[in-house]
């Protein structure tokens, strides 16, 4: 493969970005807290819009069209594994 090739292959813009949210390693409980906050369990866009007892419309989970959003997620469970297995908290609250 030449270098040119090499290039194209990562033309990927958010590719720095989902690498260094890939490398991040917890070792702060109060850092660990604000991310197990900060980032949601659940999509906070999916809903059901109701209306006299009646479903008129479903919108759908819209996190998967974050194109970081696998990042965060994992993110989010190494702030839980670390509350959890070093810190020995429980972390029911963020579930």
């Amino acid at each position: 493969m030449s270098c040119f090739t090499q290039i194209l292959v990562h033309h990927d813009l958010l590719y720095p970005v989902r690498e260094w949210l890939e490398t991040i390693e917890i070792h702060n409980r109060k850092l660990a807290h604000f991310l197990c906050k900060a980032i949601p369990a659940q999509c906070p866009f999916e809903r059901d819009i109701t209306l006299f007892g009646r479903k008129l419309v479903h919108i759908p989970p819209m996190c998967k069209l974050n194109p970081l959003y696998e990042q965060v997620v994992t993110l989010r469970f190494k702030a839980l594994c670390y509350l959890a297995d070093e810190c020995g908290e429980d972390i029911g609250v963020y579930c």
